[in-house]
């Protein structure tokens, strides 16, 4: 069924709700699911509509024109996706391939619907693994280089991201940090699989860092990138029980599940818009 989705994040005041679906019952739309929240801490409001497209009398370029108004009079941060019109998605990772093989076997099995256009690493290791799947393979080599090489080959891995038009990135265990004029050219479209529970031990061998501290639950994070090192908006978050019999070996077969499903379930509600940025943190309509 194809479906209109409304979010929307605008200052919190009295008859949002009652403005927005009074606008989407004039034209005849039908409302599938609705979902609202008001932050107290910062004053905003929230909310995320979807609608059934055969019931609106218009279509989306005609309701974005319609809806403007009623935008600009609350103030409103809005957006309007169609189902119809799937998310294209490049998925940047290094050596290890875990999350990125399930991303893909979810994908070819339809559980993400989004549209993989590329595949982007800084090593050769999974070009067969990512082609057999009939996707591109970039390669961007990146080594211990001067800053100047370095810079260049950041470079040249903005150039081949944007030529394919992602609507969002996936870090699927990408161990680069990205620049900050990549960050800012894609806010908020950026996620990132942490493999910690942050905000825990961020940063480089967090496993490491956890059996060092003896931790008795590690866990794993889907979050935004921002250029402030793994302290982006959180999506999603997991943990599984560990012990003190645990070698850090150990520690990183059982994170590795808790990676994939963390980022699946992260990138998929990404994907049918049920996130939205809230500051330093997020709303998620699961």
């Amino acid at each position: 069924m194809r479906r209109y989705v409304l979010t929307i994040t605008c200052p919190d005041r009295i008859g949002i709700v009652a403005a927005v679906t009074g606008f989407i019952a004039g034209h005849g739309g039908s409302v599938l699911e609705a979902a609202q929240h008001g932050d107290l801490s910062s004053g905003r409001f929230f909310l995320r509509i979807e609608v059934t497209a055969e019931s609106l009398d218009m279509a989306p370029d005609d309701f974005r024109t319609a809806f403007a108004p009623l935008a600009d009079e609350f103030a409103m941060t809005w957006q309007l996706s169609d189902s119809a019109e799937r998310k294209r998605v490049v998925i940047l990772v290094s050596r290890e391939e875990h999350c990125v093989a399930d991303l893909l076997y979810r994908y070819r099995s339809g559980d993400l619907e989004c549209e993989v256009v590329s595949v982007v690493s800084n090593h050769q290791d999974l070009r067969s693994f990512v082609e057999w799947h009939g996707l591109p393979y970039r390669w961007v080599p990146m080594g211990t280089e001067p800053a100047v090489r370095r810079a260049e080959s950041f470079a040249e891995l903005e150039r081949l991201v944007g030529a394919d038009r992602p609507d969002v990135i996936v870090l699927a265990r990408f161990m680069q940090i990205l620049p900050d004029s990549f960050c800012a050219a894609y806010p908020g479209r950026i996620i990132n699989i942490h493999h910690s529970f942050l905000p825990s031990f961020a940063g480089a061998r967090p496993y490491h860092q956890a059996f060092a501290r003896g931790v008795k639950l590690i866990g794993a994070t889907c979050h935004y990138v921002t250029p402030d090192l793994d302290a982006g908006p959180i999506i999603e978050q997991d943990t599984r029980r560990i012990d003190h019999a645990d070698s850090p070996d150990e520690l990183r077969r059982v994170g590795r599940d808790i990676e994939r499903t963390v980022l699946a379930r992260g990138l998929r509600w990404h994907l049918e818009d049920r996130v939205l940025v809230n500051g330093s943190k997020t709303v998620v309509f699961a």
